[in-house]
C-alpha cells in the first residue's frame, strides 16, 4: 500500500467514525422524546471527546471543514455539562449552594450506594463513624447488607428498610433524628424508594432514598412514571439522596424533579467508575448518584467522600433550614423580645 493510499483510508476511516460518533451524541439532546435517546445522553461527554479525537487528524486533510465543525459542535456539547461537572483539579462546585450561617443549626446527610456485593463492608461502618450523619440514604441494599448493618442500629434506632424483587437493590433511611410525630416512613415502586418524615428539632422535612433501574432499553423510564405520584406527594420541605443511573442533564433526572418540585444540587464529580478501571481513571466515569432539595431545606454543600468498598463513591450533604417559616413558637418568643428592647437567645 503507497502512502497516499494510506493516507486516504486513515482520512476516511476518521471520516466515518466522527460520523458515526455523532449520531448518537445528537440523539441524546432529544431525550424528552424517547427515553432510547435519553440513554445516549448519560455518554454525552464520552461520545463528544471520542468524535473530537476522531475530528483531529482530518484538520490536515480536505476534510478539515467538517473536522472544524465536529470541533465546534463537541465543544457546545462540552458546554451543556460543564455546569454539572467539577472541572479537574478545581474541586466541586459550589455556585448554587448558600452559605452557612451560624445562627441556625446544620445537619449532615450520607448518600451512598452500598454495592449489594460490597466485600468490605466494615469501610461503609467506618465511614459512618466518621462522618456521623444525622440521616443516611442507602441504595442497593441487599440481603447481605440487613444484616451487616445492624452495628448501627443503636444510634440510628429510627430507620426504614424497603426490599427490591431481586433482593439486592433495596433501599433505606437511618436517622438519628426521630420520625415526626404521628407519621410512619413508606416504600414505594416495589422498594425503589423510601420517604420519612423527619424531626429535626421542630422543623421537618420529607427525606427520601432512591434508586432507579438501568436506562432505556431496562426499567428506568418506567420506574420514574410509577414514582411520580409519591414523588409529588413529598412535603414542601423535602430532601433527596439517590442512585439515578443516570447523569444530572439527562431527561430523567429532570422528570424526577419536575414530579417531586425539587432542585438539583451541582454535582460533586463523577460518583461511578466501573472496577475494571484503576482509581486515575476516574474522569472517565459517570456522575449518576445525586442530591435535590426543596422548600426550606438549604444545601450548603455536597462533597464526595472516599472508597468505601462499592464502585460508587458516597455524597455528604450539609444543609439547614431557612427563616422562611418560623415555627409559631419561635416567632412568638422573638417579637416579644424585640418588644422589650432584648435580643432572642437561641
Amino acid at each position: 500500500m503507497t502512502t497516499m493510499a494510506f493516507f486516504n483510508s486513515g482520512k476516511i476511516a476518521c471520516f466515518l467514525a466522527m460520523m458515526l460518533l455523532s449520531l448518537p451524541l445528537v440523539a441524546g439532546f432529544f431525550g424528552t422524546w424517547h427515553p432510547a435517546f435519553d440513554s445516549f445522553a448519560h455518554f454525552r461527554v464520552h461520545l463528544a471527546v471520542l468524535m473530537m479525537l476522531a475530528a483531529v487528524p482530518l484538520l490536515f486533510s480536505s476534510l478539515r471543514w467538517q473536522a472544524i465543525a465536529a470541533l465546534a459542535f463537541g465543544a457546545a456539547a462540552l458546554s451543556t455539562t460543564s455546569s454539572a461537572l467539577p472541572l479537574p483539579g478545581l474541586g466541586p462546585v459550589h455556585a448554587a449552594f448558600q452559605p452557612r450561617t451560624d445562627d441556625r443549626p446544620a445537619y449532615k446527610m450520607l448518600q451512598m450506594n452500598l454495592r449489594f456485593d460490597n466485600a468490605y463492608p466494615e469501610k461503609v461502618l467506618s465511614l459512618v463513624g466518621r462522618m456521623q450523619p444525622d440521616v443516611i440514604a442507602f441504595e442497593e441494599v441487599s440481603d447481605m447488607w440487613a444484616g451487616k448493618l445492624q452495628p448501627l442500629f443503636m444510634r440510628y434506632p429510627y430507620r426504614m428498610l424497603c426490599r427490591y424483587p431481586n433482593r439486592m437493590f433495596g433501599v433505606a433511611l437511618l436517622s438519628r433524628r426521630p420520625f415526626a410525630e404521628g407519621t410512619q416512613p413508606q416504600c414505594f415502586g416495589n422498594g425503589a424508594l423510601a420517604i420519612a418524615k423527619v424531626d429535626f428539632g421542630g422543623r421537618t422535612a420529607d427525606v427520601a432514598a432512591l434508586h432507579l433501574g438501568w436506562p432505556w432499553p431496562f426499567e428506568q423510564s418506567r420506574l420514574v412514571t410509577r414514582l411520580s405520584s409519591p414523588l409529588g406527594s413529598m412535603g414542601e420541605n423535602a430532601l433527596l439522596g439517590g442512585d439515578f443511573n443516570a447523569t444530572p442533564w439527562s431527561a430523567t433526572v429532570s422528570r424526577v424533579a419536575e414530579a417531586g418540585g425539587l432542585t438539583l444540587m451541582p454535582a460533586a464529580g463523577r460518583t461511578w467508575l466501573t472496577f475494571s478501571l484503576p482509581e486515575f481513571m476516574r474522569f472517565a466515569g459517570l456522575t449518576i448518584d445525586h442530591v435535590l432539595a426543596k422548600g426550606d431545606v438549604v444545601v450548603h454543600s455536597v462533597t464526595m467522600g472516599e472508597d468505601a468498598g462499592s464502585d460508587h463513591r458516597p455524597l455528604l450533604v450539609e444543609f439547614s433550614f431557612s427563616d422562611a417559616h418560623v415555627p409559631a413558637e419561635e416567632a412568638e418568643t422573638e417579637t416579644v423580645s424585640s418588644q422589650a428592647g432584648t435580643t432572642p437567645r437561641g
